[in-house]
Order: C-alpha cells, then sequence, then structure tokens
C-alpha cells in the first residue's frame, strides 16, 4: 500500500476510535411525533381561517376568521358564519400539514370522487369568477371562462389543474367546468389541496365557493352565502393566509401542537 494511503487510512481509523464516525441513533418514538405535530402555519402568516364540523361524517360546520402580526396571538375578526362541508363530512387531505393523517390520527383518508371535503391545512388563492373584473381583491384574480376546466380524472396529466381547452390537449374523461349552469362558481377560492405535484386519485378541484343552502352537501368543497364569501375574498392576502379543517375532536387535540386559538361553546354550530 501506498505510504500516503497507509497514513490517511491511520487518520480516520484514530478518528472513528474518537466517535467521529459514529452515525446518530435513531429517531425515537417521541421525537416522531414531535417532528409530525410541528406546527404547519408558519409564524409569517396574519390570516386564519377556521372551519370545524362536529363529526367526520358532518356535511354543517361553522367558519371562523383570526388576524394576527406575525409571531402573535391569533384574534376573531368576525361573528362565525355557517357552512357546508362536502356530502360526507371530512377525510384527511394533503397540504400543509403533510400528507393524509398526521401522528396516525383517526378518520378517513380524502380520495377523488368520496364526496369529502379535505381535512388539514391547506394554503389558499387564486380567485376565480364569472365577472371579467374584481374591484377589492388583493388575491390573483381570474375571469371563469367558458373553456376553463379542472381536470378531476386522475389520469390526466392535468390532473388537479385549471386549464383551457382552447390551448391544452384533452386528455380527460372527465372535468368540472369553471363557468357553471349552477352559479355556484360565480365566486370561487382555490384551496391548495393535493398540490406540488398532485398525487393521482387523492381528491381535486377543492374551492370555497357559493352554497345551494344550508341543507345540502358538496361533493369536497366547503360553500357558504355569497355576502359571506364575498367578504372573506376581500379579506384574504396573498401569501398571508392559511385554511385549517378539522372536525372538532381533531382541533381540540392538534390546538396545542398547532398554535390554534381556541374556539368557545358560543362559536361552535350546533347540529
Amino acid at each position: 500500500m501506498h505510504t500516503k494511503n497507509r497514513y490517511w487510512l491511520t487518520l480516520l481509523a484514530v478518528a472513528c476510535l474518537a466517535g467521529a464516525c459514529k452515525k446518530d441513533p435513531p429517531p425515537t418514538i417521541a421525537a416522531k411525533r414531535a417532528a409530525e405535530t410541528a406546527a404547519p402555519i408558519d409564524e409569517s402568516k396574519t390570516q386564519l381561517i377556521v372551519v370545524v364540523s362536529n363529526r367526520w361524517d358532518a356535511f354543517q360546520a361553522t367558519l371562523h376568521r383570526y388576524e394576527r402580526s406575525p409571531g402573535e396571538r391569533w384574534k376573531p375578526v368576525s361573528r362565525p358564519v355557517n357552512v357546508v362541508l362536502g356530502r360526507n363530512g371530512y377525510g384527511w387531505g394533503r397540504g400543509l400539514h403533510g400528507t393524509n393523517a398526521p401522528v396516525n390520527r383517526p378518520g378517513p383518508i380524502k380520495r377523488e370522487g368520496d364526496g369529502r371535503s379535505p381535512a388539514g391545512v391547506f394554503a389558499l388563492g387564486p380567485v376565480y369568477g364569472y365577472a371579467a373584473t374584481m374591484s377589492g381583491l388583493s388575491l390573483p384574480y381570474h375571469e371563469a371562462t367558458a373553456a376553463l376546466r379542472c381536470i378531476d380524472d386522475p389520469r390526466s396529466a392535468h390532473y388537479n389543474q385549471i386549464v383551457s381547452i382552447d390551448d391544452t390537449n384533452v386528455d380527460w374523461r372527465s372535468a368540472e367546468r369553471m363557468r357553471r349552469d349552477d352559479d355556484l362558481y360565480a365566486l370561487a377560492i382555490v384551496v391548495a389541496h393535493n398540490t406540488e405535484p398532485a398525487r393521482p386519485g387523492a381528491g381535486s378541484c377543492i374551492f370555497l365557493h357559493l352554497w345551494e343552502g344550508p341543507e345540502k352537501g358538496m361533493s369536497g368543497c366547503t360553500a357558504m352565502p355569497m355576502d359571506a364569501l364575498q367578504e372573506l375574498a376581500t379579506w384574504l392576502k396573498p401569501d398571508a393566509a392559511a385554511l385549517v379543517a378539522l372536525p372538532r375532536s381533531e382541533y381540540e387535540v392538534l390546538k396545542r401542537p398547532w398554535h390554534l386559538p381556541a374556539l368557545t361553546p358560543t362559536s361552535q354550530r350546533s347540529q
């Protein structure tokens, strides 16, 4: 063996005996859980939307809004609003909290076509609407023309994307028209569920949009009266807000590790 190589090997052996070559011990179960329950809402976020239902399978829920200065405590902005979810309630989605359920929490997993709204923490925007322009918005706004489609076919290369049929190769068998005949998307705020990248079959085309009424659940979105929707859309600021969507049982468990505000009994919808 060459003298120089023998020299470096000797130094490496000495370093290993001193502990430099030891592998880090595997993380403990407690460490794993701490990492998985780490607050998914960055301290720079200054707006919070909380949508809480009474049960996993309940489609009626209550929407709360909060504001804060960066790093400070959340303070309520307005009175709670009654909203509706997917007709089958909630299922864990893919968002800022990670993919599906954190720390093996109970509850179903969101799937394409399951009639559930995604549970978890999500970013918001942009906004789509039937008007050519909309004043008072800070979020990016796009007119929902007759050519726009939101692709819900998991086999499509454009799954969970909003595209125009005027300049996109149609490789899907199903898609939602963004300019619907029932006007539910007259104003629609995108919920960033199952993005970057989208997992086929994990759910698509999730919005905050206009409801048909308090007694009818949606396919998977969260819906509300137009006045509440317009107020929400004009309140939101780019990159400032997060949506927390959970049944009450999970909200109470995750409230402390996620640094969420307490929900008072008077602000929770009775069902």
